[in-house]
């Protein structure tokens, strides 16, 4: 047994037999920290100073705080306690002879069977030669779980009597597996191709969790940045604090952007059908540094539907002058992945929003999967946060108009007005 922790015995649901050999089945766990419920009073009150003399004397306090809930001392587990999904389950297994006689050819094999699978855990498949009386074998079994639900230890023995008798018996041992962790995603599709995922944690075991890493694991098409630090006086910190525990119930959220990487980024077919954008992996710690770990499956978006002409804006200013031309940079993609298009570009004026240009000029053909970008002038004539609209794209061959209306919005300020740079 490994020092620090303590063999809790597991519940049997199986009638005892008479065999030479006696099966123990324990499960390895770490202790706890013991917690002090302090008992006040004022000094005015019946007790006096009582209580308070009582505590500091108490060998179970922290001395100069003995008010608190805090412990020096740890308690052995008293009973089976939980298994959460992630974790790794340890089990102590001993096979001792109680017997006056020898016993030969002893094999000790140990399963565990869930809902989906049958798993061998047994370090070895070796049999022992013999095994004398008041004699014991001993082995530790370790592993991490997977499943949530019931899970049932199928520990057997197989021995030989000195007579050349061959007995067998076998024990079962069920627990149930838990759920550690509520994991809740959303995706945010940009105009850009970027992928933002937002990812809800929240911890619904009864103890605090530190929570060591939590990080996404991107496709082959992605690469991936995660947006839960701070830059601070030149270093990065997290935007959870130096502390990243997470209370029972409680919920952090995480933030990733996903960017196509360069290869597939001018793919316009290939990105818009991928759906597939990658795994979390979460790694946390428990009572005195017990690990756990999960993997989401693979996570999927649900993929923007562009149609068969996309027009994005590559750039754009912040802030603009009142009646002072700026200008933008149009992105025009072909979704399409089997026709050129030819293309005609028609500009719409608004009542805040005026395009300075040819409206129906040519823009060529446009093979599939490709991209052109334009550059194009404004002049806003109203002041305030303004939306750009008015452009038409018409595909000459199918006679089709395709209109972007609102697709950014700029700010409209007085010359005088415009923030230094």
């Amino acid at each position: 047994m490994r020092p620090g922790r303590r063999a809790v015995k597991m519940d049997v649901n199986q009638p005892k037999q008479e065999h030479l050999l006696a099966l123990k089945v324990m499960r390895l766990t770490k202790p706890t920290l013991f917690t002090n419920l302090p008992v006040t009073c004022e000094e005015r009150d019946l007790p006096g100073d009582l209580f308070s003399q009582l505590m500091k004397d108490d060998p179970s306090t922290v001395k100069g705080a003995e008010n608190f809930m805090l412990g020096e001392m740890l308690t052995l587990p008293q009973n089976f306690g939980n298994i959460f999904l992630g974790e790794t389950f340890s089990s102590y297994i001993s096979v001792h002879n109680d017997s006056v006689q020898v016993v030969k050819d002893i094999l000790v094999k140990a399963d565990l069977q869930t809902s989906s699978q049958r798993l061998n855990l047994s370090a070895s498949n070796a049999a022992v030669a013999d095994l004398k009386p008041d004699r014991c074998i001993d082995d530790v079994i370790h592993h991490e779980v997977k499943e949530i639900g019931t899970h049932i230890l199928v520990c057997a023995v197989s021995y030989t009597t000195q007579a050349g008798e061959k007995m067998y018996f076998r024990k079962f041992f069920k627990f149930q597996v838990l759920k550690p962790l509520d994991v809740k995603t959303k995706f945010y599709n940009a105009e850009t191709d970027e992928v933002f995922l937002e990812a809800q944690i929240q911890n619904i075991t009864t103890t605090p969790m530190y929570m060591e890493k939590v990080s996404l694991e991107p496709s082959i098409m992605y690469n991936v940045t995660e947006l839960n630090t701070v830059n601070t006086r030149g270093s990065s910190c997290s935007t959870f604090g130096k502390m990243t525990y997470l209370q029972p119930m409680d919920t952090r959220q995480y933030l990733y952007c996903l960017k196509p990487k360069p290869e597939f980024a001018e793919k316009a077919g290939v990105i818009k059908g991928v759906t597939v954008i990658g795994k979390l992996d979460i790694v946390w710690k428990t009572n005195l540094g017990e690990r756990g770990r999960l993997q989401t499956s693979q996570l999927q978006r649900m993929a923007p539907g562009y149609g068969d002409v996309r027009l994005s804006l590559e750039m754009i200013p912040d802030t603009v002058n009142l009646e002072e031309p700026f200008e933008v940079t149009c992105k025009i993609t072909n979704c399409s992945s089997e026709r050129t298009m030819d293309l005609v570009l028609e500009m719409c004026n608004t009542n805040a929003i005026h395009w300075c240009g040819i409206s129906g000029r040519q823009l060529g053909k446009l093979s599939p999967n490709s991209s052109l970008h334009l550059a194009l002038k404004l002049l806003a004539s109203m002041q305030g946060l303004q939306s750009i609209s008015g452009l038409r794209l018409m595909d000459t061959f199918l006679k089709r108009t395709y209109e972007y209306d609102d697709i950014a919005q700029v700010c409209v300020v007085f010359s005088h007005l415009k923030p230094e740079s």
